[in-house]
């Protein structure tokens, strides 16, 4: 299987800086640097599209602005990306989530992906009305993902469930095609959830040997359930023409953190819940220090970012050695960003992707179109 690449559409803000905030944290202030309108959001997609990625992440929570109506917008300044839209079952019916996917994939083409989020913060959660604790909120997911898919299938669904009920629900018209279904989730009921509902299982950009034990566990788990998954990661990028710009840039970010900030930052983030969370702050422990914890692996962004706070550093061929080496876990697919998003996205997809085309690894996904091809790093044909 050839890899697949997502981008990420920053929703909450763009800056030469980190853009921190997320699992309840506000976005901080570099986010007014370049605010995430249609029309630059549009030029981040159909940036992407030409070099090569096959969707762009959207982020859903208080921190940013909706995932689905911008992404509706954004479809229509673009042709091939697919949107992997981030949003919470508990904040809208499941029928009527299955009609807005079904009426999204008509006006769009078929580019949409959908990114579960149970959330994971129970002081965001109850912000928008939902005072459910987080194991329920796994659980009422796991019902949602049940209505939604019965409704996909074009089925008539009943179901009077512990947290949802519907009552002879159909879909008028059905998605074509259905969309796939991203989710992640540290906890043991969100194991349970994957093994039973999903397409493909993310985590987060922990060290290899921690990713190999989440792939373990969740690939053990669809197996009792007859079901096999495909599994992609979340990280953040830094790629350069050499090792030694690439940790300069990191290095600039890292300097451009206020220490009040990373204080305020940390001190949120370490009341969440979230079992994901937690991993990702044991990373770096909120110091400066040993931020390195893998080769090309560097937990800096984490200590202003919530979420995501793990970046693959080095040359194009580093980077694309650290993507081979989590592709032998079984990863297939990778969701990416950088700071800025527009510029980042040119570093990676003229540097590390054509690397990757020429061992095989990755082909252009936009039959009758030309790939870019970065200067003296042929495309494999």
């Amino acid at each position: 299987m050839t890899l697949t690449f997502h981008w990420f559409l920053p929703t909450n803000g763009d800056s030469r800086h980190v853009v921190g905030g997320g699992h309840g944290t506000p976005a901080t202030a570099s986010g007014r640097d370049r605010p995430p309108t249609v029309a630059y959001l549009s030029q981040i997609a159909r940036a992407a599209e030409d070099l090569g990625f096959v969707g762009a992440l959207t982020p859903t929570g208080a921190w940013c602005e909706d995932a689905w109506l911008t992404t509706a917008m954004v479809s229509q300044n673009s042709e091939r990306l697919k949107f992997l839209v981030a949003f919470r079952p508990g904040f809208v019916s499941p029928t009527l989530a299955a009609q807005m996917a079904s009426t999204f994939q008509r006006h769009s083409g078929g580019r949409l992906l959908l990114n579960v989020v149970t959330g994971g913060e129970s002081h965001e959660q109850r912000a928008y009305g939902d005072f459910l604790d987080k194991d329920a909120r796994y659980r009422r997911t796991g019902e949602f993902l049940q209505i939604v898919r019965g409704l996909w299938e074009g089925k008539t669904v009943d179901l009077a469930g512990e947290h949802l009920q519907v009552e002879d629900a159909t879909l008028a018209r059905l998605p074509d095609p259905v969309p796939e279904v991203y989710f992640g989730g540290s906890s043991p009921v969100a194991g349970e959830v994957a093994a039973r509902h999903v397409d493909v299982y993310l985590t987060w950009g922990e060290p290899p040997a921690k990713v190999a034990e989440k792939i373990a566990w969740i690939r053990g788990l669809a197996a009792k359930e007859g079901r096999t998954l495909r599994f992609g990661i979340r990280l953040h990028v830094i790629t350069r023409d050499t090792s030694e710009q690439a940790w300069a840039e990191a290095n600039r970010l890292l300097d451009g953190f206020d220490p009040d900030t990373v204080a305020s930052v940390q001190a949120g983030l370490a009341r969440s819940e979230s079992e994901g969370q937690q991993r990702m702050l044991a990373l770096h422990g909120g110091s400066r220090d040993s931020l390195e914890i893998h080769p090309n692996l560097w937990a800096g962004i984490g200590l202003v970012r919530g979420g995501a706070g793990t970046a693959l550093v080095g040359s194009h061929d580093e980077v694309a050695e650290r993507i081979k080496e989590y592709h032998a876990l079984g990863i297939d697919e990778f969701v990416l960003s950088g700071y800025p998003h527009l510029e980042e996205a040119y570093w990676f997809g003229e540097g590390v992707l054509p690397r990757l085309a020429a061992q095989g690894l990755w082909r252009y996904p936009y039959a009758g179109t030309a790939a870019p091809a970065a200067a003296g790093v042929p495309f494999a044909s």
